[in-house]
């Protein structure tokens, strides 16, 4: 696993309320900060594909994906310490997960990958399949759908979809979103209305 750079965890804030969640929380955490290497591999095994998905929805390529995943349990692991559960561990490490992605999205441009502005539908479902030979007629269509909406997203900007990321696809609350965003709730729902829109447009393109 190689290591990523560390980024700003999250600011102090009120106490998570009491729950069987939060108390599995206190426990994981407390077993991670004592350097339990088990409580680690748990905390990898449990979130990791979530996190996986989201990574893919931003940078849109499994490969930076992969790698980013990886950069993020890094940075978790140095710095499980400085969590000051201000929210739920699993929002904590969506914060993160949202940092790494943001800054390898600007790394990228500076490269000069930027999103690709035509949709190629053979490109993008071997892009969304992972590299696997589509299947039967039905599997095709669902991989044929699935490639069109991440084309749709890879077109927002990286805030929009981000948002869309985690309400659409990840289902996280509101609350949960703010969180992760630390935007005001009122900006949470009119930048996801307006990223809405535009993705409604760009799969109405495809469809005409």
């Amino acid at each position: 696993m190689s290591s990523g750079g560390v980024l700003e965890i999250g600011q102090e804030g009120p106490a998570v309320a009491e729950s069987p969640e939060s108390r599995g929380d206190a426990a994981l955490l407390g077993r991670l900060r004592r350097g339990d290497p088990d409580a680690f591999e748990l905390l990898v095994r449990t979130h990791q594909d979530r996190l996986y998905d989201f990574c893919v929805r931003m940078v849109g390529d499994r490969e930076e994906a992969h790698d980013l995943v990886q950069e993020i349990f890094v940075s978790v692991h140095q710095n499980v310490r400085r969590f000051r559960e201000d929210a739920k561990l699993s929002t904590w490490l969506f914060r993160i997960t949202k940092n790494h992605c943001i800054n390898r999205l600007k790394y990228l441009k500076r490269r000069g990958r930027g999103r690709s502005e035509e949709y190629d539908e053979t490109t993008a479902l071997f892009t969304e399949g992972g590299g696997t030979v589509p299947g039967p007629d039905a599997a095709l269509e669902s991989a044929r759908e699935r490639a069109r909406v991440q084309w749709a997203i890879s077109q927002l900007d990286p805030d929009a979809r981000m948002l869309v990321a985690l309400r659409d696809i990840e289902g996280l609350s509101y609350e949960e979103i703010v969180d992760i965003t630390e935007l005001p709730e009122g900006t949470v729902k009119s930048r996801l209305h307006r990223a809405r829109e535009k993705l409604a447009n760009l799969l109405g393109r495809l469809e005409s």
